[in-house]
């Protein structure tokens, strides 16, 4: 039982001296940054694409774009809004068509109902394209973004790392 710890005390102190080695080579790979693995799984569903491949894969199809960019959830609104509107323009138009056949007086405000979630439809298309294409320009900004209640208001603080200070 008491073999195992042993072990893995052994195996970091042998890995860490080989690393220590490694180390004064010069033409050895500088290690890995250390991070938590949140951060690290973070880092790794986000993918670089190109600003106008955003853009047009986020016009196309809602969400798309965010998706490749590592944003779900802001894609999964976007795919959200899509379903509802797109649901509400069948809903209206079936209801729209029944009421046409029956002379119904309330054709006139279906048909509005219609055009308003046309619109919302056409909406969330362009909002979600331009979405994708601020946040692959935006890909790589930092997040530190931290705000605090202060006696007399709030404030809010950006850190920015400058690369050589």
């Amino acid at each position: 039982m008491r073999t195992m710890p042993v072990l893995v005390v052994l195996g970091t102190l042998l890995a860490g001296g080989l690393s220590h080695l490694a180390a004064q080579d010069s033409t050895a790979a500088p290690p890995p940054p250390v991070t938590s693995p949140q951060a690290a799984a973070a880092d790794s569903a986000r993918r670089y694409i190109k600003p106008m491949s955003a853009f047009w894969r986020s016009l196309l199809v809602p969400g798309w774009g965010q998706a490749k960019l590592g944003r779900r959830l802001s894609g999964a609104v976007f795919v959200g809004v899509e379903g509802l509107a797109l649901g509400m323009v069948v809903n209206t138009t079936v209801t729209l068509n029944y009421y046409e056949s029956i002379n119904s007086g309330k054709v006139d405000q279906l048909k509005q109902q219609q055009q308003d979630w046309i619109v919302i439809l056409v909406a969330n298309h362009l909002l979600s394209a331009m979405e994708a294409y601020v946040s692959s320009h935006l890909w790589d900004f930092p997040g530190d973004l931290q705000v605090q209640a202060l006696p007399h208001g709030a404030s809010a603080t950006l850190s920015l790392p400058i690369p050589g200070l």
